[in-house]
């Protein structure tokens, strides 16, 4: 359970914590051909590794790294010159990279599919938290207030040579999908390159086929919560406890939009399966905030997604 720091208030990113660990089958290695090598480093904030068996691993991890680095100038609000702080400083971002549009295209879709339960626009509250953490409170109703009236998916515009903000102090974190969609978008990049047969963790979890020596990926979920096989899907999972504000561990980081406050705690974490990892991490996130109906509604919209594990909360 992390509490937010001042350098992290600073940087005014979230970051998710990775839920699910790989659990690799014991035989892997003496089954493929060649030798099984994993790459590890970050990906916005977060640990990151990819699994792949290629004689020339080496240089596919560099090209991997470069992806990332060019992914996290897109995303990132770590970085201040990345095209989404820029988009929140300016209101408007010209020219947009195709990856952020076809990102927010998704978002917008997950917004409507959990009724507003999923929404990228909650940066404005995050911020308010991240601030309030820093000087040791919590915000109050007025502040939250203030932040709600600058927060609602239809303040963004997309087109195709500009995304806007269309209010001023709007803003926008992709913390609860770009994870997801960076994930997709290295399975992309490693399709094109021919491979197949590869487990890519960003924070949330994309499989590319199945292991290189046969059989899915088994994948465990956080807190010993069984396990799950993948071949050509994503998991992902969240935790409303998962990153919090307070050193006491109760005021947690996923925010609902619609009513700024954290989320309830029904559920202490929720995994779910789709074939894209944007699709699952958007949908994990938003479940936090939702009811069981709530969730059965918004798995009807989607019904490529599976609900992998409800884990009842405090």
């Amino acid at each position: 359970m992390t509490a937010l720091s001042r350098r992290r208030f600073l940087t005014i990113s979230a970051s998710v914590a990775s839920a699910a660990a790989l659990s690799a089958h014991p035989a892997l290695a003496a089954a493929s051909a060649v030798p099984v090598s994993t790459w590890r480093g970050t990906a916005i904030g977060s640990a990151a590794r990819i699994t792949l068996a290629h004689p020339q691993a080496g240089s596919l991890f560099t090209g991997i790294e470069a992806e990332l680095d060019r992914l996290e100038n897109i995303f990132s609000l770590y970085r201040s010159g990345s095209a989404l702080s820029r988009l929140n400083r300016d209101g408007i971002l010209r020219d947009p990279a195709p990856e952020l549009l076809e990102c927010l295209s998704i978002a917008g879709g997950m917004w409507r599919a959990t009724e507003g339960a999923f929404d990228p626009t909650v940066q404005p509250l995050w911020a308010a938290y991240a601030r309030a953490s820093v000087e040791g409170r919590t915000p109050d109703a007025g502040e939250l207030a203030q932040r709600l009236a600058f927060t609602g998916w239809p303040l963004v515009e997309l087109e195709a040579d500009a995304i806007r903000l269309t209010r001023k102090g709007a803003g926008l974190t992709l913390n609860g999908i770009a994870q997801g969609y960076i994930a997709d978008r290295i399975a992309a990049w490693l399709s094109g390159e021919g491979l197949t047969d590869i487990l890519i963790d960003t924070g949330e979890i994309r499989a590319l086929g199945g292991q290189p020596g046969g059989g899915d990926w088994d994948v465990t979920l956080a807190g010993n919560r069984g396990s799950h096989r993948l071949r050509e899907q994503a998991l992902a999972t969240s935790a409303p406890l998962g990153t919090t504000f307070d050193q006491a561990g109760k005021t947690g980081h996923i925010l609902d939009p619609r009513t700024g406050l954290p989320a309830r705690q029904d559920w202490a974490q929720v995994s779910v399966t789709a074939p894209a990892a944007a699709l699952a991490d958007a949908l994990s996130t938003a479940f936090c905030l939702m009811n069981r109906q709530e969730i059965d509604a918004a798995l009807k919209a989607v019904p490529s997604a599976r609900l992998v594990d409800l884990a009842p909360g405090r």
